[in-house]
């Protein structure tokens, strides 16, 4: 009964998801990181037992490196003179272009790179994910959340990041997997073939392959970080590694310290448990209609209701507080600089990243993209493998030593931070450090933290999806305590 509960619900609503949150998704930009989830999870209820979660060990364990005999130049890949309209006087060296994972196919990913501000020699190495599956973490990590620059409303310009997370570390973001921005397979029916397996693979693959093209960062203490359905890549991704590095000589491992990840997909029963609890919780929903969602009445029962998008309204799933994108929702650059968020900044990104000399100057190779560039790719169409759950990864990640920041901004909808409260009580973790609150830099209690024998769990106050977009003083902070390890 818990299985068939399990599939009923997420079928439920992962439906409703894909109709309440319509007016919220993108305006011809393509899908987002929310309407992709979806779709995927869609396409896993049609077909039940896409990989058993059990041999994802044996699949990671039997990972094999492929090396591309052209690893690329360094030099070639810096970004000289700085990306078209950004701020004078920002020094730092950024560097783009793309590292191949496949020969025989022609399979390669793009990536961006901004060494840190100050001193790059002393400072971690972080690689960023989107999730999606398929979105770019070059349009919304590093544009829109956490590199050096924002584009401004001009579509032209761009911004300091105040709270960039190269201040504090050298930052690389990946768009993954291939058909996702600017990433590309020589065969149009590799993407086909995408799936969280080949996704690790590949993100394995390209870092053993960067490494030998910025050897310097080679023996650098190395973080994956990331959001959404990163929360499934970077379990993946890290247990590829510790397998990997557990057979590497030395010379030739990855110094993974930790991973870090927000408002993360989990586990499918917890997770669509914690959706409809949070639309209650939250006064989205009615009673009545509480009362007769799964969980409530017996699946498959006449007394089973549904979620309504008249009732619940036209919101930001992302974050259920802010503003929507609209033609009267303008903001000047002083404005956004005091008012934090800007709801229509995708449309900015989108513009920007499909300048010719913006696409020049980071080396993306137009001749292989007979499309623009796009916020997400639909990638998941035939999307090979998915497990349900990432319990046994964690287990073996906390095992390993590994050290595991999970933190969830608590008025995002789309992956809330009762469904991740929900997954990590469903692991039975003992409790070290019980539940406090803790402060950013201006000593205002910025969410709440508890410490499990294994993995930390910290809430992000008033942080939508994407923790860095919404709430960037905090999300800075909390980066600062993970790399120090003061939790």
């Amino acid at each position: 009964m818990e299985g068939q509960y399990a599939v009923f619900s997420a079928n439920l609503c992962l439906f409703i998801l894909l109709i309440i949150m319509r007016p919220a998704l993108g305006h011809g930009l393509g899908t987002d990181q929310a309407s992709s989830l979806v779709a995927l999870h869609r396409l896993k209820m049609e077909s039940r037992g896409m990989i058993d979660d059990e041999k994802w060990t044996e699949m990671s364990v039997n990972v094999y490196e492929r090396m591309a005999s052209d690893v690329g130049n360094m030099e070639y890949d810096m970004i000289k003179g700085g990306l078209p309209g950004q701020p004078l006087g920002k020094m730092f060296k950024q560097y783009a272009g793309y590292v191949n994972v496949d020969e025989k196919n022609g399979r390669s990913l793009f990536y961006y790179f901004a060494e840190a501000a100050e001193d790059p020699s002393s400072k971690p190495l972080i690689l960023w994910l989107n999730g999606g599956p398929g979105c770019s973490s070059l349009g919304m990590g590093a544009m829109e959340e956490l590199g050096p620059f924002g584009v401004n409303p001009d579509g032209k310009t761009l911004y300091s990041r105040e709270f960039a997370w190269n201040k504090v570390a050298n930052t690389l973001f990946l768009e993954s997997p291939a058909g996702v921005g600017f990433s590309y397979s020589n065969k149009t029916s590799d993407y086909e073939l995408s799936g969280d397996r080949r996704t690790a693979e590949d993100a394995y693959t390209f870092l053993i392959n960067w490494f030998k093209r910025f050897p310097h960062y080679r023996t650098r203490d190395f973080y994956i970080s990331g959001e959404s359905y990163a929360g499934y890549y970077i379990p993946e991704l890290a247990d590829v590694i510790v397998n990997r590095n557990k057979k590497a000589l030395s010379t030739s491992k990855i110094q993974l310290k930790g991973i870090m990840i927000g408002n993360g997909i989990m586990n499918d029963a917890t997770d669509t448990k914690g959706f409809v609890d949070f639309l209650w919780s939250h006064a989205l929903i009615s009673d009545e209609t509480y009362q007769g969602l799964p969980g409530h009445c017996k699946p498959g029962s006449s007394k089973c209701g549904s979620l309504s998008a008249a009732e619940i309204g036209d919101l930001d799933f992302y974050n259920i507080y802010a503003p929507l994108c609209s033609s009267s929702f303008k903001l000047s650059n002083t404005t956004r600089k005091h008012v934090g968020y800007d709801p229509c900044e995708k449309e900015y990104v989108y513009s920007y990243l499909n300048l010719h000399q913006v696409q020049k100057a980071l080396h993306a190779n137009r001749t292989k993209l007979s499309y623009n560039w796009k916020l997400c790719s639909v990638v998941i169409n035939s999307w090979k493998d998915s497990p349900s759950t990432m319990f046994p990864i964690y287990r073996r990640l906390m095992a390993s030593g590994l050290r595991i920041l999970l933190f969830s901004g608590d008025v995002d909808a789309v992956v809330s931070v009762t469904g991740t409260r929900y997954s990590i009580g469903a692991m039975n973790l003992k409790v070290i450090k019980p539940w406090r609150p803790w402060l950013d830099e201006t000593f205002e209690v910025a969410g709440y933290r508890v410490v499990y024998d294994g993995l930390t769990f910290a809430t992000v106050r008033g942080a939508g999806h994407q923790v860095p977009q919404f709430q960037p003083r905090r999300a800075f902070t909390l980066l600062k305590m993970f790399l120090a390890d003061h939790f």
